[in-house]
């Protein structure tokens, strides 16, 4: 069973096209979402959300039509998008007490769990918190009312190493009973290396693959340059694929 699946989402704007991409998230499994910046990572998760609204596509969520149900898969996902933030002088507590009321299963034992689990003081204010602790305190909103889909824009960015290996301990703690599924687009592809199911990789707009890491690792080997050299890996694949070409007539 796919927990999420998009079909042709598709959005034009002046500079930028998102051109029907596609992919589908299984239960119980963690999706990479790699690209480099300006691929349309965020432009993907920011439509699917209806916080764009896209041109053409349709997006299933929990087995839902979501432009139908929107209501219910909001109450039923959980999101931390880069570029969101709170009001920066107001306390976390403050912040929750709100925040929990749009949540019918919101879950306060869950929310103190995670407070403890990331070292997170509720009386300080957001404006008191480093980049790493914001994006913690907006991962514990998002574990604390039972959410099934996790949706993810760069979370580990920002984090220091000790702080992003146990984060990515987390997610694979999440998906362990099959019932739970995590989307998360990053560009550190060694987070990837050591979590992530399935891999999607989205260039200029377009959906280049999506498979299961093993096979999406194998499906871009022909980028070797001599057929001797070792495995390339996530980030070699990225590098190889993403690098300029410079004209050596152009004076630098």
């Amino acid at each position: 069973m796919n927990l999420l699946s998009v079909k042709n989402l598709s959005k034009k704007y002046p500079a930028f096209e998102l051109k029907e991409v596609s992919f589908n998230v299984k239960q119980g499994s963690i999706m990479g979402f790699i690209g480099k910046n300006g691929a349309g990572k965020s432009t993907t998760l920011k439509a699917m959300l209806n916080m764009v609204h896209p041109d053409s596509g349709t997006i299933e969520m929990l087995g839902k039509d979501f432009n139908q149900n929107e209501a219910w898969c909001k109450q039923n996902i959980g999101v931390v998008l880069g570029g969101i933030d709170y009001y920066p002088k107001k306390k976390l507590k403050t912040i929750t007490k709100v925040t929990s009321r749009f949540y019918e299963k919101w879950d306060d034992e869950k929310y103190q769990q995670a407070l403890k689990l990331f070292e997170l003081d509720e009386r300080k204010t957001v404006d008191q918190l480093s980049a790493g602790m914001r994006v913690k305190y907006l991962i514990a909103l998002a574990l604390s009312h039972h959410a099934r889909l996790l949706i993810f824009d760069e979370p580990t960015s920002g984090l220091d190493p000790v702080s992003r290996e146990d984060l990515l301990m987390l997610f694979e703690k999440l998906v362990q009973s099959g019932d739970r599924s995590i989307l998360f687009s990053t560009h550190i592809t060694s987070d990837l290396e050591k979590c992530a199911d399935t891999i999607t990789y989205i260039k200029d707009g377009t959906i280049l693959a999506s498979e299961d890491r093993e096979a999406f690792v194998r499906h871009f080997q022909y980028l070797k340059d001599n057929e001797s050299d070792p495995e390339l890996s996530l980030e070699d694949i990225m590098v190889h694929m993403e690098r300029k070409k410079y004209d050596e007539s152009i004076a630098l």
